[in-house]
């Protein structure tokens, strides 16, 4: 007597169904890693920027980095008064701050490095907004972006 081995279709419609499920579950847990990706880098790169404007204060007796020479001043070595320089020596002893100002990630201006001050003029195509007044870096992202969690971008 010769034993057929093969599968029914009934088994094989059973296992489709449940690579089925396992997919509609899966997929979409998937596709929001790199939306969450993307929000927990603007978290850090403005932790990153928050952090480097505390310390060229600390440096500089109270003093926030200026609108104009912002991007200098955390890139390059700065003295006392603000001034930069690209290497070190003589007064030039503080900084640099950053590498480089991070591009924005996320949002329509994705990518955009440019800083603006506040109040924004609508969503140009510049990255962060930068308050001298108070030393405070927002992201330029729409104020209706939501993260994962519900909260507004723009209040990181």
């Amino acid at each position: 007597m010769r034993h057929n081995r093969a599968f029914s279709l009934i088994e094989l419609v059973i296992v489709v169904v449940i690579v089925g499920i396992i997919a509609a579950i899966a997929i979409p847990r998937l596709s929001r890693g790199a939306e969450g990706a993307a929000e927990a880098a603007l978290r850090g790169d403005l932790a990153v920027m928050r952090n480097a404007i505390d310390l060229y204060v600390t440096e500089h007796v109270g003093d926030y980095p200026s609108y104009g020479s912002f991007q200098f001043q955390m890139t390059m070595f700065s003295n006392t008064t603000g001034g930069t320089a690209a290497s070190s020596g003589g007064t030039y002893i503080y900084g640099p701050y950053l590498r480089a100002i991070p591009p924005l990630p996320w949002g329509d201006n994705r990518g955009a490095t440019a800083i603006k001050m506040p109040p924004p003029d609508g969503l140009g195509p510049y990255g962060w907004v930068y308050d001298e007044a108070t030393g405070h870096i927002t992201a330029n992202v729409d104020p209706g972006e939501v993260d994962s969690s519900g909260a507004a971008l723009i209040n990181y």
